[in-house]
């Protein structure tokens, strides 16, 4: 019982103290000439890897729908025998990784997007999409009117695809450009890097996410702009819950007996995201935040190389110092979402917002908490 107690109150004095700081324009994680250019650093990398994955996504939305056997996918319509080899031998993109974070929103919902795969409206167009597909095949016609949520539910995840795309290329954009910035000296702190992210979130918060399709020359819109579907709250929300917060577990890594318990019962339980990760499991096989950091590894500039080769086994553990540092970048960006989101300004000095204002950041925190926050400020 003492211990809960204590437990209890030092969870309330940890939330406390990362309320003030908030309060206070600082940033989840501490500010440090380290951290700084292991954030920037790794967001370079991580934007230029976001370019490349954003526009396979999109090439798979738009040229790869109701293709029952997309071998060729990860080519984005250049298939020669070069890259066939490198596809074979490994040395290429590891495409798996996005498709990974596609499905974690597809699964977990959430947003406008989410709602709108399962409207009237959407479904209307996809039955277009599919009768103009395969009007001169009729066994796959039939197989249609036989298993009628099958070749919709295909369509369901090219929206995501198109969607997660669309978020990706303004991540990417943002991304590279607080390189630029810090190049030329303007990003001096992770505050500096906390703003520079909310300012791109704010600026393309209302962009539009659409998405259509051509087959033999007719345009049909499965997500037209009059659906309403915006950057912020359809895709970058959705995407912050699904990938940051709750994920899916990795194979290999935990039991998928649901009788032992040992993976949540409910879908809102799930704490595997990108917060949570223990960095130490990448680098095993069927851990996909593996793919994503050996994409990275090829990217890094200069500055944070050398910052790695400072540490006693150099290059040894790279793929490890890569996720240490992504995941305080995350944090980076979580502090922008959370700034953004805010019902009030943080530094109001209106009591009653300023109340309001802590309702909201005890519950963003209380998540938070299990995360490893502290892990990454120690």
């Amino acid at each position: 019982m003492v211990t809960t107690t204590k437990n209890k109150f030092s969870q309330s004095r940890l939330i406390e103290e990362y309320i003030q700081k908030l309060e206070l324009g600082e940033a989840l994680l501490q500010d440090s000439p380290t951290n700084l250019i292991e954030v920037v650093g790794i967001l370079k990398s991580y934007g230029v890897v976001l370019d490349a994955y954003s526009n396979n996504l999109c090439y798979i939305a738009n040229h790869q729908f109701l293709v029952l056997f997309p071998f060729f996918k990860y080519f984005n319509g250049k298939i020669n025998s070069e890259k066939l080899l490198h596809h074979w031998w490994h040395d290429r993109i590891n495409y798996e990784y996005a498709e990974y974070c596609m499905k974690a929103m597809f699964w977990h919902g959430g947003g406008g997007l989410d709602a709108y795969v399962d409207s009237p409206e959407f479904l209307q167009v996809v039955e277009e999409v599919i009768q103009a597909r395969f009007k001169y095949n009729p066994l796959l016609l039939g197989l249609h009117k036989i298993f009628k949520d099958f070749l919709p539910e295909q369509m369901r995840q090219m929206a995501y695809y198109s969607g997660l795309g669309q978020f990706w290329r303004v991540m990417a954009d943002m991304f590279l450009s607080l390189s630029d910035r810090y190049d030329r000296g303007e990003i001096k702190s992770i505050p500096d890097v906390v703003q520079h992210i909310l300012d791109g979130l704010v600026a393309d918060a209302a962009r539009p996410i659409t998405y259509k399709v051509q087959i033999r020359g007719k345009e049909y819109e499965l997500i037209p702009q009059s659906a309403g579907l915006t950057f912020l709250p359809d895709t970058a929300v959705p995407y912050v819950e699904a990938v940051f917060f709750r994920g899916t577990p990795f194979p290999g890594t935990v039991s998928y007996n649901a009788q032992a318990y040992q993976i949540p019962y409910d879908q809102g339980m799930f704490n595997y995201g990108a917060l949570y990760a223990d960095p130490l499991p990448v680098g095993s096989a069927g851990i996909p935040p593996t793919l994503l950091m050996q994409d990275m590894r090829h990217f890094l500039p200069d500055y944070l190389l050398d910052f790695y080769h400072q540490g006693i086994r150099g290059e040894g553990d790279l793929r490890v110092k890569i996720c240490q540092s992504f995941q305080k970048s995350m944090f980076c960006v979580t502090t922008a979402a959370i700034r953004g989101l805010a019902p009030h300004p943080l530094n109001t000095n209106d009591p009653k917002e300023q109340q309001a204002n802590r309702v909201y950041l005890t519950g963003w925190l209380k998540r938070l908490q299990d995360s490893r926050l502290i892990t990454v400020n120690s």
